[in-house]
Order: C-alpha cells, then sequence, then structure tokens
C-alpha cells in the first residue's frame, strides 16, 4: 500500500488570526504567516535572514478549532495544499497563493501545552431494532470516520 503524503507548511502566525464566513456558510480561517530563513555559513553556523511571509487559510471543522486555538506569534504546522489564484489591484490581474490547511496544529518542538484526551464522540440516531443492536446501545461516530459501538 502507498504511503499517503501532502505538502506541509511550517512557521509562525504573524498576524491577529480572522474569522469569516463564506458565501456557502462555512467557517474559513485566515491568518498571515511567517516562515523564518537561514542560510547556512562556509564555517558551520547560521545567519538568520528576513522571514518570508504568506497567506494561510482554514475551512469548516478546522476553522472553528484554529479560531479558538491560535493568536498572533504562535508557532504551527499545517498539512495541505497550495492554491493559487488571481485577483485585480489597481486594474492590474496578479497571480496570488495561499496555503490552505486540511491540518493544523501548534509545532511541539516550539509550543508548550497540556493535551486533553477526553474522547470526543457524537451519537448517531439509527433504528436500533435495523441495526440488530439493543436500542439502549448508541451508534457512536469515531474521529476516523468509522462507526464504532459505544458501551
Amino acid at each position: 500500500m502507498a504511503l499517503h503524503t501532502q505538502q506541509s507548511i511550517s512557521g509562525f502566525i504573524a498576524t491577529e488570526p480572522q474569522q469569516t464566513v463564506t458565501e456557502r456558510g462555512e467557517t474559513r480561517f485566515y491568518a498571515r504567516i511567517g516562515q523564518p530563513r537561514f542560510r547556512r555559513e562556509d564555517d558551520g553556523s547560521f545567519t538568520e535572514l528576513a522571514p518570508t511571509f504568506h497567506d494561510l487559510v482554514a475551512y469548516r471543522a478546522t476553522a472553528d478549532r484554529a479560531v479558538a486555538r491560535f493568536a498572533k506569534g504562535d508557532s504551527f504546522v499545517a498539512e495541505g495544499y497550495v492554491r493559487t489564484f488571481q485577483v485585480e489591484r489597481d486594474g492590474e490581474i496578479v497571480d496570488r497563493e495561499e496555503f490552505v490547511a486540511k491540518k493544523l496544529g501548534h509545532d511541539l518542538a516550539r509550543t508548550e501545552y497540556e493535551v486533553d484526551r477526553t474522547r470526543r464522540q457524537t451519537v448517531v440516531q439509527t433504528d436500533a431494532a435495523a441495526a440488530g443492536r439493543d436500542a439502549t446501545t448508541p451508534k457512536v461516530a469515531s474521529p476516523f470516520g468509522n462507526p464504532v459501538l459505544g458501551l
């Protein structure tokens, strides 16, 4: 089985994150991000260069969680893809790009935090008789997308 990979990006949140709603009514997270850059010198040392700045967006549940958890200055890692698009600026068409984060979290190497391992379960209403189960046993949605039986 082939290993599934996607593009990733890491850096820091350079602006206060913004929450908006798309035309479809979905939550959108936006932040300007910075990526530190370094140059390796002949003696093996590194010289810090000016960071580059880019746009980062996330949608739906990822956006909801990002808005609640990220602030300016936070270090992050993200998985997703680069989206290119065109905008009009001063009558001229300009190419732009943004990183669309499907998964987004704090950078473990640069962030101190505590993990809440409380199980998040969503009860799914089903016809228990048709499913061949006792009506008191709820069917629960797994965080991995496969239904599991709640005990």
